[in-house]
């Protein structure tokens, strides 16, 4: 059997083989790592401006670099201390001037639709602001729509008259605690919706009530000296059975109560359909506030009512 002859190949045509491939892989690396050559290029994206004089002192706080109190470290392999700061942050300037413009030591800016647009714009985390943030209800606020409970309860008839009441739709039980904190007693309304909030309301100390909206209230008539309700109550109801809770809200308070409505949502179109039905139930007036919703943006046309209103103390019924 005849068996066919092994081709053999020279020596040089080994050396150059192994020559070519070492050429070609020095190529790529050198292609894939330089600024040059790379696909993705620095030039290619989004660079973001550097820091100039008009960033406020605050990010230059921030930011540093802040030299290590005793030098280098070595878990880190360096003696200074570069604070993190995401790169979209810088790419809005004027917002993030704005953020970082404030005094420290002392209360934040209100600034929550801020906050939100450097969000939805990539600037997360925020940076961190060295001054005490806002307690909602407690801090008073340069927004119309925001009342404190200190100004609500200035305006209740006759003066320290409020001692029991309710907050429809607790959720976490922290406006509860701030009333609990002058004397007046609350239960929150809640249902478990992604969370056990009656069992966290009840270890906070307050009384947890496990109920849905549109369902009467267990209390009798003429017996409660306030009911608050934020975001709650808003333009996801239909309107036959909000004037349903509303005429039942009526009901549970005494003469003389107040019912806080706090940031009513509902979009423009809307108002005079709202408007009319929470005046119909027959509440006078204390405060009344419509103003825009603009953390979305105003295109979205989103409003809000704040109003504290009072059942009559003579005929209410």
């Amino acid at each position: 059997m005849e068996t066919k002859p092994h081709h053999r190949f020279p020596l040089q045509n080994h050396l150059l083989y192994i020559l070519l491939l070492i050429t070609s892989n020095l190529l790529t690396f050198y292609l894939f790592s330089s600024p040059h050559g790379s696909p993705a290029s620095s030039s290619s994206l989004p660079v973001p401006p550097p820091p100039t004089s008009s960033f406020p002192s605050e990010y230059y706080a921030f930011t540093g670099p802040h030299k290590l109190p005793f030098g280098h470290n070595p878990n880190m392999d360096s003696s200074l201390l570069n604070p993190p700061l995401a790169q979209p942050c810088l790419l809005s300037g004027s917002f993030l001037t704005t953020f970082l413009s404030y005094n420290v030591n002392s209360s934040c800016p209100d600034d929550e639709p801020l906050l939100q647009k450097l969000l939805l714009r990539g600037c997360d985390p925020l940076p961190i602001r060295r001054c005490r943030e806002i307690k909602r209800w407690v801090t008073p606020s340069t927004n119309p729509l925001d009342f404190t409970i200190d100004e609500v309860l200035s305006l209740a008839k006759p003066h320290n008259s409020i001692r029991i009441g309710l907050d429809l739709g607790g959720g976490s039980g922290t406006f509860a605690v701030r009333m609990r904190e002058r004397n007046v007693t609350m239960v929150a309304s809640t249902l478990n919706l992604n969370g056990p909030f009656s069992n966290f309301i009840a270890s906070r100390g307050i009384i947890p009530l496990y109920t849905t909206v549109g369902k009467r209230l267990p209390f009798f008539d003429n017996t409660l000296d306030i009911v608050h309700s934020m975001h709650v109550l808003s333009n996801w109801i239909p309107t036959t059975v909000l004037h349903f809770v509303l005429f039942d809200l009526y009901r549970v308070l005494r003469p003389g109560g107040l019912f806080w409505l706090d940031h009513f949502f509902f979009v423009e179109g809307q108002m005079e359909e709202y408007v009319s039905v929470i005046e119909s139930v027959g509440f006078e007036k204390l405060k009344w506030e419509i103003g825009r919703k603009l953390d979305r943006g105003a295109e979205l046309k989103e409003m809000y009512i704040s109003a504290l209103v009072q059942k009559p103390l003579k005929n209410s019924w």
